[in-house]
């Protein structure tokens, strides 16, 4: 029997008291799934900061139809992150047979279990536009004998469903960002966490993830990335074939493509506004608003930008592209010293032990 033939199983499953609302970014959305299902209910910017998922990448390549500037960690890295630094079990299962990676979701899902999937957003039925990018994130919740019924995030619908045939073809692709049809589960130990069980998780990640922003191998990365993009963004009328098309779809991707906006900056701005509330009064309060701060600056410049390269496809005129570089050196020159700042947090001395009342 082939592949796609098992892929229609003949019952309709679908778990009770799955959160279905969307978030702005797709991998922090299937994780807030899977945790509220699991007992961990955390917001979004709040899920987004413990996996260190913010950073920086510039990269292009004759084989790229277009410049791609990114703005988090590589699709994945994020859930490892954040399971690893709360202790929560996350379970990966990865497979090259069609019909084995649907008989573990098929399997978790009959067991009450939601399951994270890592695909290609070009062949989902319901996805707004057919680009490939194969590290998008959906939660699957429930299924029938022709049906998948996903969570994804609010711009493509929250509560979603595609067919089997459409899922499987999804999460077989290959290509940049792509997996072997992996899965994966959480389990959580200690549910409903206080605040004051965070901090030290909020620490470890605030640092980890300025560390890596302030050190980047190479000069396509972090705050070195960026002053990259600032030298290169003046050439793109003469690298891209249609500027009025391509210079468009770079700035959506930026702005709109489920970053929350801001290419993510807004979503680590909300974090770490979070993360000084829960710390108000402990020593290192003072560097997170600093750093607070300085990301909501770079935040309205990073939309700046994208509104500059989206006007520049527009009229034709590279003055825009000249502009959009000056911000984004100025955008470096900002996160350079929020992320400073914040990579100071630990000589700070905070008190991780909670409160008392």
């Amino acid at each position: 029997m082939s592949d796609k033939a098992e892929l229609k199983p003949p019952d309709r499953t679908i778990i009770d008291g799955v959160s279905t609302a969307g978030g702005s970014h797709c991998e922090t959305t299937a994780l807030g799934v899977l945790l509220r299902h699991a007992g961990l209910d955390l917001s979004e910017p709040m899920l987004f900061g413990l996996g260190s998922g913010l950073s920086f990448i510039y990269w292009d390549s004759k084989q790229q139809e277009l410049p791609f500037l990114g703005g988090r960690v590589k699709p994945f890295v994020l859930a490892q992150n954040l399971t690893q630094r709360l202790g929560l079990e996350l379970r990966v299962q990865e497979t090259t047979s069609a019909r084995k990676a649907w008989d573990q979701v098929r399997s978790s899902i009959d067991d009450g279990i939601p399951v994270g999937l890592q695909l290609d957003s070009h062949d989902l039925e319901y996805f707004g536009s057919r680009v490939h990018f194969a590290g998008h994130v959906v939660a699957v919740y429930g299924y029938d004998a022709e049906r998948a019924y996903l969570v994804d995030t609010a711009q493509q619908g929250g509560a979603v469903s595609t067919s089997l045939e459409s899922l499987a073809r999804a999460r077989a692709a290959r290509g940049p960002m792509s997996a072997r049809h992996r899965s994966f589960t959480v389990k959580v130990a200690v549910p409903n966490m206080d605040g004051g069980h965070l901090i030290p998780a909020i620490i470890s990640a605030i640092t980890a993830c300025a560390e890596d922003f302030l050190t980047p191998a190479i000069a396509n990365l972090g705050n070195r990335g960026i002053r990259t993009a600032a030298k290169r963004v003046h050439s793109w009328f003469d690298r891209v074939e249609d500027p009025g098309r391509n210079l468009t779809v770079i700035a959506t991707l930026m702005e709109r493509a489920g970053t929350g906006g801001a290419l993510f900056r807004n979503l680590y701005r909300d974090f770490l506004t979070e993360c000084h509330g829960l710390l108000e009064g402990r020593p290192g309060a003072d560097l997170v608003e600093q750093g607070r701060d300085l990301f909501a600056e770079s935040a309205l410049l990073w939309t700046s930008v994208a509104e500059l390269i989206e006007k520049a496809g527009a009229s034709g005129s590279p003055d825009h592209l000249a502009k959009a570089s000056q911000l984004l050196d100025d955008i470096a020159t900002i996160e350079t010293s929020a992320m400073t700042a914040l990579g100071s947090l630990t000589k700070s001395g905070p008190d991780h032990s909670p409160r008392r009342s």
